[in-house]
């Protein structure tokens, strides 16, 4: 028996648009994913098709021996509704096909100056934000006053972080430098002025409850060694086993952040507990593999084993694995390591970002003494 679905058609603006609506069904979902222009719409809850892609005629004729089409009558949330659980930018008009060739382009051009995955992906999708924005005009239209009007009626006006700002203003910035070479002042989008925000600090007391919380080795090892260390997520999940130097009490971090190497000591505490890890769970490639053989574990895996630890360590600040590596470096400092010291264990470029550590030590702080208690 075949599946039913109900078809419609909506005017927004414009454009005219089909709206598919059907009680959920794995293949029927698969089916129409896979005809040109469907997108789903998270707000209807179905799937919008936009009519100059695909006319009525051509999508029943996707659908035949598939499905059986009814024409109920399908009413569409209305602006304030939809606007209540999208985002600014899913309001924003798809990309046509000379943008995306464009930002192909910068891909391939980002791929050979050897960016990372990371970089490659933000800038991409900050470039493709502002491109959706300015859609109205062909890339070499664009003008100065455009970007203005992106940096004041978006970012502003969506309240989007200074960071999210200075993403978007980079990836223009360069797309327009070596890609689109278009006189183009960019400058113009100011910069916001950078944020001093104190780095987040566990106690040792907490750091100690929070690394005794798990009972699987493996999640212990885990969370332990980003301290021990003081490891970014990423480092600690792209360890191979031939990166701990045991005899010399040593862990290689190969091509992290800014594609340095650096080396930090392990300490024979740590070292004991990922021999025991070894033992147990035996990885063949990766240091920590998930749940099939020889395949990295996962962002989203780490992110969990680190809520359910807080959860049973009973700590009701908003922890991050970050929190794990700003303690580290506090707590070096304030055990006397000079920060030159803590710098190249942190792996930074600058030792500006070193000194922040500086502002959260307790250890020359707690020996102030308040002139209320001369009073």
């Amino acid at each position: 028996m075949l599946p039913t679905i109900n078809l419609n058609r909506q005017q927004i603006g414009l454009k005219t648009y089909h709206y598919v609506t059907f009680s959920f069904n794995r293949e029927l979902y698969k089916i129409l994913t896979n005809i040109p222009g469907a997108v789903w719409d998270k707000s209807t809850r179905a799937f919008r098709i936009d009519e100059e892609i695909q006319s009525k005629q051509s999508l029943l004729a996707c659908l035949k021996d598939k499905a059986n089409v009814t024409f109920n009558q399908f009413i569409l949330p209305s602006i304030e509704d939809r606007k209540a659980h999208l985002r600014p930018s899913d309001w924003l008009e798809p990309l046509n096909k000379e943008q995306q060739r464009a930002i192909q382009e910068f891909q391939r051009y980002l791929h050979s100056k050897r960016y990372s995955e990371k970089t490659v992906r933000v800038y991409s999708d900050s470039l493709s934000i502002f491109l959706r924005y300015t859609s109205s005009k062909a890339i070499e239209q664009i003008e100065n006053n455009d970007l203005i009007d992106f940096n004041t009626n978006y970012i502003l006006k969506n309240g989007y972080s200074s960071s999210f700002q200075n993403q978007v203003v980079n990836a223009i910035k360069l797309f327009y430098r070596v890609i689109h070479k278009h006189k183009l002042e960019v400058e113009l989008i100011h910069r916001p002025r950078p944020e001093k925000k104190m780095p987040n600090v566990l106690s040792k007391e907490e750091v100690k409850r929070l690394l005794e919380a798990p009972t699987n080795l493996k999640h212990k090892a885990m969370l332990s060694l980003i301290y021990a260390c003081g490891l970014r997520r990423g480092e600690l999940l792209n360890l191979t086993i031939k990166d701990i130097h045991s005899e010399r009490k040593l862990l290689l971090i190969r091509q992290a952040k800014g594609k340095k190497d650096r080396v930090v000591p392990l300490s024979d505490k740590i070292l004991k507990m990922l021999r025991e890890y070894y033992k147990l769970f035996k990885p063949k490639v990766w240091l920590f593999e998930g749940s099939i053989e020889q395949k990295q574990y996962s962002e989203k895996s780490l992110e969990n084993v680190l809520k359910q630890s807080k959860l049973k360590a009973k700590i009701e600040k908003p922890v991050t694995l970050h929190w794990l590596r700003h303690s580290y470096a506090t707590h070096l400092l304030e055990n006397g390591t000079d920060l030159r010291y803590i710098q190249e264990l942190l792996g930074h470029k600058s030792s500006r970002t070193t000194e922040i550590y500086t502002h959260v030590s307790i250890r020359n702080i707690q020996q102030i003494k308040s002139p209320f208690d001369d009073l």
